[in-house]
């Protein structure tokens, strides 16, 4: 399945590129290609109707669809400019309602201080569409900076704005700097996709360090669906990074449960139910055998607040079994 599909979007970008482009109003490039399930994006325009954004507060903790052009409406669906403000974007085969985004949802509105934008943008990720949805990642960007840009014209400071992804969103929040006058200043990448990402993916269509001032990265499935080695400023390779306990079944299945424990662990302790404590190590990860720690690092505990000056890789042992519901 995974060979037909590559062999006919590689077919489509080949159509793409030999398309006319006689003047500025030639339409071909703007056509959006869909078969079977799947939807390759051509037409770069925000807002876009497969790209959704759902507002969730303390006081309203149920889903309010953001129109980004109107945004001046946000303080009537219980969004305070006193808040900090996080942006949560899942990954493929993913929605604003599916665990573990949910999780994610509810652990910061457990906190009391933070307005939580969810980012839908399901229709242009579903399985089995890998392919079109790492196209899609662009377009899923350049909305997502418009609403963040919608965020900060509204008040809001860009240190209290937090873009929080799981694996191709995690890829989503950095190249949302792409698009805006100023790069981000926090972004959260919890064990961001590797999957033709690392083979494929430039600078600028990748989370990096470059894409904010700070970004932290939560490795679990690092080398096979997750990213190898460092990736922010500050990652953290959980139980090894590669295989969480817990985590049964046949081989794809167990490496899907560790992938989507780095949002579990994550929300849990940002909750502060469980304390997950990251102890400065080398910069490999995942790591085999015996880890080698470093003693010119302090401990840090790893949730939405570390010390912004924390720098390189730290290792994490979480030894119970979390609950990491996924479908």
């Amino acid at each position: 399945m995974i060979s037909v599909h590559f062999k006919l979007l590689s077919l489509l970008l080949v159509l793409i590129k030999s398309a006319p482009q006689t003047d500025g109003n030639s339409i071909m490039p703007m056509i959006d290609f869909r078969y079977f399930r799947c939807v390759m994006k051509r037409e770069w325009t925000c807002p876009d109707s497969e790209i959704n954004f759902y507002l969730y507060t303390p006081e309203h903790p149920y889903k309010q669809w953001v129109d980004v052009r109107h945004t001046k409406k946000l303080p009537a669906y219980g969004w305070k400019l006193s808040r900090k403000n996080v942006l949560i974007v899942h990954g493929f085969n993913g929605t604003h309602s599916k665990t573990p985004m949910t999780f994610l949802r509810d652990a910061y509105l457990s906190r009391k201080d933070y307005n939580v934008f969810m980012v839908d943008w399901s229709p242009l990720t579903r399985f089995p569409c890998y392919l079109s949805a790492l196209s899609n990642t662009k377009l899923a960007a350049q909305c997502t900076a418009q609403l963040y840009s919608r965020i900060t014209q509204s008040g809001a400071l860009a240190r209290k704005i937090t873009c929080v992804g799981h694996s191709l969103g995690a890829h989503v929040c950095g190249m949302m700097s792409n698009h805006l006058t100023e790069k981000q200043y926090k972004i959260i990448g919890l064990d961001p996709a590797r999957p033709l990402v690392s083979m494929y993916g430039s600078r600028l269509f990748r989370l990096g360090r470059d894409d904010a001032y700070f970004v932290q990265v939560v490795h679990s499935n690092a080398g096979f669906l997750g990213e190898s080695g460092q990736i922010g400023h500050a990652d953290f390779c959980v139980n090894g990074g590669r295989l969480q306990p817990g985590c049964k079944g046949h081989v794809m299945r167990i490496a899907r449960c560790s992938h989507f424990m780095s949002s579990c662990y994550f929300a849990a302790a940002v909750r502060r139910r469980i304390k997950m404590i990251g102890v400065p190590c080398d910069s490999t990860c995942p790591k085999q055998g015996h880890w080698s720690f470093r003693y010119d690092r302090k401990v840090v505990k790893v949730d939405e607040d570390i010390p912004e000056t924390s720098r390189g890789m730290y290792c994490v042992r979480v030894d119970h079994e979390e609950s990491c519901p996924f479908d």
